[in-house]
């Protein structure tokens, strides 16, 4: 040390030149050691402290300026178990309290194959229940004429059939809502929502008007298909009940039942967006969203087995991948859980559906198949020929016939069936039922 001074003497040529380099040092060595832990910093991706942060080109240097990626949407692991406290399980009520009742019964979505669902709905959930009110919304196409069918409804309340128009997205839409997964889109999901909170919006009005509150209010899809009622059981207060599996990632959004206060939340399905997006949710789809708006409000939920299929058209990959879409058999024994369905011929049946499922990420499309209940198509195609009679000896006489009805309907017995509709409808909304008719039938009155 001695040394060094001495030669660092040599360029110091007075007391003051001294005293210089002892005030000179210690910042140095400060920033020096600064720089040091800066760059520790930076490799180790903390980025606690930059002491360039107010060097703008040093600062691009070092913390790459580049937005961070958008987080995924958040992940749901599907639960097999409820989510609330095991009393939930013990407070269903009885058949004769819910006789006692007032329920309401909201259908949605579009007809697509409803000479199939439609009479199932109305024999396991209307006839069920019979004192229950129907409310229908659904948009207006070239399968609504079938509609007509719920003429056979015990009773029924409100009906609207609505010529689809762009829904204009927010800002909260944009930011809460995630286009992957949805065939239209976000446009698709506040469309789909929109069929949700629409038929909430129905019930609440036919309420004020008649000073009355429902005590129960049952969700359900055009398209799907009951092969057993809808049981007592599943009337569980204070908690809402949702179908198992076919999860995506959030809850099973193809059915719910709840008493009025839990069904309020569930069913507003885009004016809760905006406290989404308070609340810091990205990204979700139909599934992770409603599992959020459950969340956010504290609605105690139970998932469980329930004996419906959705009824679909459109074609899957068989065997499916890991995160593919299963096709259950309308013949298998169920419950379903809302899983897709069609009436096939089983491709994949006992042993060999384990197998299948097995390969499926739980958390996604999978659905329940213990105990032989599932039976699966090969649904890479279209249906088969001869699926009619394939429908009939699974569904019953009853149903047979409906579908076969359908079938043969002339618009001018389309209309009166329409009309005897609106007879006993007390809120009717929609097109001429001769419009509706001629949409989807092409014989002239």
């Amino acid at each position: 040390m001695m040394i060094l001074f001495k030669k660092c003497s040599k360029f110091i040529s007075s007391d003051l030149d001294w005293k210089l380099l002892l005030l000179i040092l210690p910042p140095l060595s400060f920033l020096f050691y600064i720089s040091l832990s800066s760059i520790t910093t930076i490799a180790t991706h903390t980025f606690t402290f930059n002491p360039f942060s107010t060097f703008n080109p040093l600062n691009s240097l070092f913390n790459n300026n580049t937005p961070p990626p958008v987080p995924p949407p958040p992940v749901f692991t599907n639960q097999s178990e409820p989510l609330i406290s095991p009393v939930y399980l013990n407070r269903s009520v009885t058949k004769d309290e819910l006789d006692r009742s007032r329920i309401a019964v909201c259908i949605v979505g579009g007809a697509r194959r409803f000479e199939l669902t439609g009479p199932s709905i109305i024999q396991k959930i209307l006839k069920e229940y019979p004192n229950s009110d129907l409310y229908l919304h659904s948009p207006l196409d070239s399968n609504a004429y079938k509609l007509s069918l719920l003429k056979a409804a015990p009773r029924i309340c409100g009906i609207k059939i609505f010529k689809p128009k762009k829904i204009k997205t927010t800002e909260f839409q944009v930011r809460v809502l995630s286009a992957r997964g949805s065939p239209n889109g976000i446009q698709g999901l506040v469309q789909y929502f929109n069929l949700v909170e629409g038929c909430l919006t129905m019930i609440q009005a036919y309420q004020r008007k008649n000073n009355f509150t429902y005590d129960w209010i049952i969700r359900t899809r055009v398209d799907g298909y009951w092969n057993a009622p809808l049981s007592p059981d599943d009337f569980i207060p204070g908690a809402y009940l949702v179908p198992s599996g076919s999860s995506y990632g959030g809850l099973n959004d193809r059915f719910g039942l709840g008493d009025y206060n839990t069904s309020v939340v569930a069913l507003s399905r885009l004016s809760l967006i905006p406290e989404l997006d308070t609340a810091g949710y990205q990204l979700l789809n139909s599934e992770s969203a409603f599992k959020a708006q459950l969340t956010i409000h504290s609605v105690p939920y139970i998932t469980k087995r329930l004996p419906f299929c959705v009824v679909s058209d459109r074609s899957y990959n068989f065997p499916p991948p890991h995160f593919g879409v299963p096709v259950a058999a309308l013949s298998s024994p169920g419950p379903l859980s809302g899983a897709k369905c069609r009436p096939c011929t089983p491709s994949c049946t006992d042993h060999c559906v384990g197998l299948v499922m097995n390969k499926l990420y739980k958390g996604w499309s999978w659905t329940d198949w213990a105990n032989n209940t599932l039976q699966l198509c090969d649904a890479h195609a279209e249906w088969e020929s001869g699926w009619q009679k394939i429908f009939d000896d699974v569904a019953g006489n009853k149903l047979a016939a409906a579908r076969q009805r359908v079938g043969e309907l002339k618009i001018e017995q389309c209309v009166k069936d329409f009309a005897e509709m609106m007879k006993k409808t007390a809120y009717w909304e929609a097109p001429p039922v001769s419009q509706i008719c001629r949409l989807g039938l092409s014989e002239s009155v």
